[in-house]
């Protein structure tokens, strides 16, 4: 592919239209043509073939500090720009960016409670997914996104974290405002709403953790302060920013997985007679989605040394974004990549990532999206879209892929 054909960074967002209607168009031929090219204008490389993201990403030598990037990687540095000379990196921004021993001190114990939050939380999952579906029970049609989809995750987080029922709707507002962080192109108000939800968040999340020191709860809160007065090397800082950090992974890439998943089923009749007929395969719907359809289109890492991709040098701190999107079709590895298909047998996709910093939340958005898709077609074994003609309307947040609404009929 001549490299004024390649696709610049924009060109690999929904900001752009061909791209937001048909991604794997362009990812199609870049992973055919041109599997790994330096973007200028971003100044960083770009991987669209399942191997080469597979080895980036499982690379623990990886860095993923975008401070530790070259001054060319200008998408990095982007995302860096938070950062406050002389403060402890660990205290300006989360285990997303961080790179070890900071990221292992911080996320092993975090994991931990998490996950022990998850496995005896479907309960909890199952109730909160009925609740909403009562709300629905009377009405002829609905947007699934704004009524199931999106309140379902931010309900679940709330709850494991510890947070009042009744701050739900600020939370919301403060989960779709945090979120911006990630977009690097983002305008003056999306800016402001970012900053505005970091301050409401770190003033809740600090109130929140005073309290379940004197009154322990059973909530992810009081884990951690009881941890941290086992002698557990975590500041109060730290743990606002990761368990902020937790919030808005709970809300927008599992809200976008179980709208993902169900315009699919409702697009794809034949997969939905599958799992109406054995409900039993609905892990295979949800990795299957997964790979067919991820919420998020990229992840980054940085070359700690020399290296070579794809019979490309990449030198040290110079910045890689890889296509997740791209590697979870890539023929290569999956027959028949652009078919949805809930038999498939399942290679490993990409869709959390992989390695050090494979996505911390892939449990809880995984028993989020087998409950609340399996409960909401035993609910309504009749959902149909109400214009089966009317073109998806995909959100314009760079990198990942949602749907603005979804509207559907129950009856």
């Amino acid at each position: 592919m001549p490299s004024e054909q390649l696709p610049n960074i924009f060109e690999l967002t929904p900001l752009d239209p061909k791209f937001r209607e048909a991604p794997h168009q362009v990812l199609d031929d870049l992973r055919s043509q041109c599997p790994v090219y330096r973007e200028p204008a971003a100044g960083t490389f770009i991987l669209t073939r399942y191997a080469d993201v597979r080895a980036t990403v499982s690379d623990l030598e990886m860095w993923r500090d975008p401070l530790r990037a070259e001054a060319a990687a200008v998408f990095q540095r982007r995302l860096a720009e938070t950062a406050v000379t002389g403060e402890p990196r660990a205290e300006t921004t989360s285990i997303l960016m961080l790179d070890d021993p900071d990221h292992a001190r911080i996320r092993q114990p975090l994991a931990r409670a998490l996950y022990a939050r998850v496995a005896k939380g479907r309960a909890n999952v199952e109730r909160i997914v009925d609740s909403a579906l009562d709300r629905l029970e009377n009405e002829p049609e609905f947007d699934l996104m704004s009524e199931f989809c999106v309140p379902i995750p931010i309900d679940v987080i709330a709850a494991i974290l510890g947070v009042d029922h009744e701050r739900l709707g600020e939370f919301r507002d403060w989960s779709e405002g945090v979120i911006q962080a990630v977009n690097p192109f983002r305008d003056a108000a999306q800016t402001e709403h970012m900053e505005r939800s970091r301050a409401a968040l770190t003033d809740y999340f600090t109130q929140m953790l005073a309290l379940r020191r004197k009154a322990p709860q059973d909530d992810l809160f009081s884990d951690m302060t009881r941890l941290q007065a086992e002698g557990l090397p975590i500041s109060d800082t730290e743990l606002r920013i990761n368990l902020s950090a937790l919030l808005v992974g709970g809300n927008l890439t599992t809200t976008d997985l179980i709208g993902n998943a169900v315009r699919l089923l409702l697009t794809h009749p034949d997969e939905l007679a599958k799992l109406q007929a054995d409900p039993g395969i609905i892990n295979a719907v949800v990795e299957e989605t997964l790979r067919y359809d991820p919420p998020v289109d990229i992840t980054s890492r940085i070359a700690s040394r020399d290296i070579e991709v794809g019979g490309c040098p990449i030198k040290t701190s110079q910045s890689i974004l890889v296509s997740l999107r791209g590697a979870n079709r890539d023929p290569e590895m999956f027959s028949d990549p652009h078919r949805f298909d809930v038999s498939r047998k399942h290679h490993p996709h990409l869709a959390f990532g992989g390695g050090a910093h494979i996505c911390i939340g892939a449990p809880l958005a995984r028993m989020e999206a087998q409950v609340g898709i399996s409960r909401l077609f035993n609910r309504f074994p009749n959902l149909r879209l109400v214009d089966p003609e009317e073109p998806p309307a995909w959100r314009m947040l760079p990198f990942f892929r949602g749907l603005q609404h979804l509207k559907v009929s129950a009856h």
